[in-house]
Formats: C-alpha cells, structure tokens, sequence
C-alpha cells in the first residue's frame, strides 16, 4: 500500500483540497434542514467506507461500492434534483450584480445599498397582516422574472405602502395572485407563480406559501407571504422559510439580501 508524501503536497494540491471543501460547505448548505441531509450524510459515510476499502485493498468490497455509487449517480440527481437546481442557479448566475455581491461577502466591496423601498414594504404587510388581508409579494433579485410576469397585468409604479395595499385589498380586482417588485418599481400584479410539490411544507401552509417555495425554489427571488387566516408574515429565500424575530430583523434580512 502506497502512502502518502506529504512532502511532496503542492500549491495545486491545497487549491484542491480547498475546492472540494468550498464544494461540500455549499452542497451541505443547501440540504441543511431538508430531509436530502439524512441521504447527504448516507453518502458520505459509503463513500468514506468504500475509499477505506480501497485502502485497505478489499477488492471485492470496495468493487461492489464503487460499482453501486456510480450507478447510483442517476438516482441522486433525482433525489436531490431541487438543491441541483438551486446550486446550478447559484454557480450559472452571471448577472453583474450577482458578483458584486459575492465580492462583498469576501469584504473586497463595502456596498449594502438597496434601491428598493423595505420599509414601505414591511410596513405594508405588517398593516395588511393586522386586516388579516392575504398578501404574495415577490421581489427580483438577479434572475430574470419575464416567464411569470407575463402571466400576469403589467404595471410600472414606484414601491409605496399605499399602492401594495390598496392591490391587496380585498375588493379590488388586483388582489389575486402575486405581485411583482423589480429594483423600486411595482412591474406586475396578478402574476401567476409556480406552486412547489415539496412535501416538507406544513398542511398549515395554503396555496400563497406554497407559490411563495415555488418561486423561490427556481429563481433567486425572495418572497414575503402575508396569511389571510392568522395575519402572520413569512419571508421565504431559497425555497426555505427563513425566520425573523420582529419587522426590524426582517428588514435588516431583506436589505442584506437585496443588497447590490
């Protein structure tokens, strides 16, 4: 058995392990909290057990493991085929955006502007959810939204608290469907979303939170769910619910993830 010279490890090999180590952060990233974790960490473990065999020059063993995790790469993309689509999502993004606000995750830009109106927005479901009025806002962040704008009444006004509320309110012809924000301009109403299949979502969660996960699951878009039946507010990224303490804590998440 060969060992390893760790004399021999180069520049290129700690570029390498680094690779792999940013790979598995944002892979384990995206299952955290779903069911994929349990899967994820299967995995792992039969893949660390098939390289020991390896090691240990178990033929037969470490053959029927390797034979059974190449194979089984068309069954974990189907298992998995939600954080694929995320991750490809996050990797395939070449809005300029987007790299600006990677650059200042590293510290190399100190940005945290935001062009849209937070404030009138919570503020507007913060008074909405006291009416107890059914509310789905989505909000663009850096992938394009033309394939549900379409679906839906174009507008162009500027985010005001007024505005959201009166679309939402309960007599008025725009309250059905989603409304759609782009940088500060309100561009659609009664935009019809994608709604998620995801089994995880409590039955508590109606039609809006489930188009809310949709949404989410297949853009970057951030969405904010007002329920008709108990006021509450939601804040969905990434097609998770992302929880909040108060509006203040909400507003500081929505200025960080709408940050440019």
């Amino acid at each position: 058995m060969e060992l390893l010279d760790f004399t021999e490890i180069g520049i290129i090999d700690v570029i390498d392990v680094l690779l792999v180590a940013f790979l598995m952060y944002y892979v384990y990233r995206l299952v955290k909290g779903t069911v994929a974790i349990n899967i994820f960490v299967g995995i792992a473990i039969l893949y660390a057990i098939w390289k020991i065999t390896e090691a240990l020059e178990m033929q037969l063993f470490s053959k029927i493991l390797g034979g059974f995790l190449g194979v089984g790469i068309i069954a974990l993309i189907v298992v998995f085929q939600q954080e694929v689509r995320k991750f490809l999502l996050m990797v395939g993004s070449t809005n300029f955006s987007a790299r600006k606000r990677f650059l200042k995750k590293l510290n190399l830009l100190n940005e945290t502007e935001t062009l849209t109106n937070i404030n009138a927005i919570v503020t507007a479901c913060v008074r909405m959810g006291k009416s107890h009025t059914g509310a789905l806002i989505v909000v663009k962040r850096n992938n394009n939204l033309e394939f549900v704008k379409s679906s839906g009444d174009r507008m162009q006004a500027e985010v005001n608290q007024p505005i959201i509320e009166s679309i939402f309110y309960k007599n008025s012809p725009l309250h059905d469907g989603a409304l759609l924000i782009e940088d500060n301009q309100i561009t659609a109403t009664r935009v019809i979303l994608p709604v998620s299949n995801d089994k995880t979502i409590p039955q508590r969660f109606g039609l809006r939170h489930r188009a809310a996960v949709g949404i989410t699951e297949k853009t970057d878009a951030v969405c904010l769910v007002v329920s008709e039946e108990n006021g509450q507010i939601s804040y969905i990224k990434e097609g998770d619910f992302v929880l909040f303490r108060d509006t203040d804590e909400l507003k500081k998440q929505l200025e960080k993830d709408l940050a440019y």
